[in-house]
Formats: C-alpha cells, structure tokens, sequence
C-alpha cells in the first residue's frame, strides 16, 4: 500500500511524510542503528541491527507491496526525522488489528512530529477498515505514553521483565490498544 507524500508545517518547519522506498534502505540501517543507540526503549541494541542493505531493500518492498502495511518517513525540513509502521496481522480472526510503533531521533522527539506521524497512521487504519491499533511501550518510556494516550490509546496489560539490559537490570513493557470500532469507524 502505497501512500502520496504529505506536506504540512509543525513548530514552523516543513515535515514531509512519505513511504519508504528501496533507495533509502542504507539511510534506513543508519537512522535503525542510531536510534537504537540513543534510547533505552527500543527492543534492540545497534549491536543487533545487522540486516544488509538487500535485505532492509527486501523489506521496504514487501512493506510497499502489502494491502495493509505500511513505513512512513518523517522528514524536516529535508532531514530525516524518524518513521512509523503500520503491520497488520494476518490470520481471519486477527485481520482486524494492526500493531503501530514510531521512533524518531532524539534531536527531534518532543516536536509534534511523531503525533503528526500517528495520526497519519491512524487515518490511513480507517480508511483501510481497521478496528483496532495496538503497541507496546517500555513502561518507563514517559514520553511516548503520553503521547500514546494523547492519541487515545489506552494500557491493557503489563509484561514483567520484557526486556533485559546489558547491566542486567529489566524494564517492563505495556501494551496499549486503540480501538476504531466496526469498519474502522471510533
């Protein structure tokens, strides 16, 4: 499913939203490894992003080719921002939800733009007749539970020790769910 860039202006600057394409798979591996390197909060040390530039290429054009998922990238004033995904599930009893999640570089968290990349995510699940968006958080991860929230997303479970940290220390993990109602529709 492919998207038409969007433009629209957040704290004065120009942010574009668009679809991944294959030439931006080795910007991609950076963006996954600096991210991953920045924060606590995702699933993954930089160590672990080891796919190659084919293989992130394979999984733009699958991302690009599914009715249902989805990878915006979010750029400001021209600059890489960060991105969000859109996955559906795919057995009968499940097509109705699809897991969200965002990352942004930290240069640029706390700038609307990942409320302007959710919301774009959330209108797109409408339109594709979703009913359900969910996602999981780390438990200490304060900012984007309160944007999650902001959204509508609401906690609905809790899993202990979900991740282990090199210093051997845990964080929790939430999972939160939007639902959309019947045919997408809140």
């Amino acid at each position: 499913m492919f998207v038409k860039p969007i433009a629209r202006t957040v704290n004065g600057h120009a942010l574009t939203l668009r679809c991944a394409a294959e030439q931006d798979a080795q910007m991609l591996l950076r963006y996954l490894k600096a991210t991953c390197g920045e924060t606590p909060w995702l699933a993954r040390g930089p160590e672990e992003v080891t796919m190659t530039e084919e293989e992130e290429k394979a999984f733009i054009r699958g991302q690009n080719e599914s009715p249902v998922n989805l990878m915006l990238l979010a750029f400001v004033d021209g600059e890489h921002a960060g991105s969000a995904s859109l996955t559906g599930f795919s057995t009968a009893r499940t097509r109705h939800r699809a897991q969200v999640a965002v990352a942004l570089y930290q240069k640029f968290t706390g700038q609307g733009i990942g409320t302007a990349l959710l919301e774009e995510l959330v209108g797109i699940a409408r339109k594709k007749g979703l009913e359900q968006l969910e996602l999981e958080v780390a438990a200490h991860n304060a900012g984007a539970i309160a944007l999650y929230k902001k959204l509508g997303f609401e906690v609905c479970g809790v899993l202990p020790r979900n991740m282990k940290y090199p210093d051997g220390s845990y964080e929790d993990v939430l999972f939160m769910a939007k639902p959309l109602g019947e045919g997408g529709t809140e």
